[in-house]
């Protein structure tokens, strides 16, 4: 073999192994990637409200912090899972909303956001939490509605934990197909294989059997629209509401949005 031809083997097994170390660190390393928790110090004091209360919830290995609305005679429940960034100082931000609708809300930290222990490690992890979170508040509104309520990186769990419990009404907002697809379009050179956290959303929505209601931005520069497009079309009793002017972060602040999801909470 060439001088030339043994450069090229050594660059092509350099190469290999660099991509191999990049695949490690990714399969180690997604919850760097996918989670942003910013936590908060034991002593903070949440302050929405007198009807506001500051929650705990034990699960395996770990403490969640939750915030829960609680008015005099609601209509139901919504059961919020947040985004991927911040804590539920950042995210428990319009309860007059709330309030204006008739629905108590449950809104936690995923583990290590805000003042919740430990970390997430793992797609079931993560998926248990919501459950137990729910669970412990549950028996309070039997026979009341229940709405799940996903955004963004929430709205993967929202939609199995709706395909699991058949709520009265499942709202998802800045959806993604699933974040397997979502990975391959940032990430178009790293297998799907290697995704530990697939929440595939696509899965899940056809078997949601009551309304959907779809949210997103137009100019979404994070989760292309169309991602929200295709989880309509694989469900007949899905609505979808896309805001012309609205990007990832900012939906709440259009009149829309809110006039959207007021008339789907109004018909239950």
């Amino acid at each position: 073999m060439s001088v030339i031809g043994k450069g090229l083997l050594v660059a092509a097994a350099l190469a290999g192994g660099v991509y191999l170390a990049l695949l490690a660190l990714l399969w180690w390393g997604q919850e760097r990637l996918l989670f942003q928790p910013e936590p908060l110090p034991p002593a903070h004091r949440f302050d929405f409200g007198a009807d506001v209360h500051e929650r705990w919830i034990d699960v395996p290995g770990a403490r969640l912090s939750a915030l829960h609305l609680q008015l005099p005679a609601p209509k139901g429940l919504v059961f919020y899972l947040h985004g991927n960034a911040g804590n539920l100082q950042s995210w428990f931000v319009d309860p007059d909303f709330w309030r204006r609708a008739n629905f108590d809300l449950l809104m936690i930290d995923y583990r290590g956001y805000g003042k919740s222990s430990g970390r997430v490690g793992s797609q079931a992890e993560l998926l248990a939490d919501a459950r137990a979170a729910l669970a412990a508040v549950m028996p309070r509104y039997a026979g009341r509605r229940l709405v799940i309520f996903g955004r963004s990186l929430g709205s993967g769990v929202a939609a199995e934990l709706a395909a699991e419990l058949q709520p009265d009404l499942t709202v998802l907002v800045s959806p993604y197909f699933s974040l397997q697809a979502l990975a391959s379009e940032i990430y178009p050179w790293v297998p799907g294989a290697l995704l530990r956290y697939p929440l595939r959303s696509d899965q899940w929505l056809p078997r949601i059997k009551g309304p959907v209601l779809l949210i997103h931005g137009r100019r979404d520069e994070l989760i292309a629209p169309a991602h929200a497009e295709r989880l309509a079309a694989l469900a007949p009793q899905a609505r979808l509401l896309l805001l012309p002017d609205a990007g990832h972060n900012d939906l709440q602040q259009f009149q829309a949005y809110l006039d959207g999801l007021r008339g789907a909470l109004d018909r239950l």
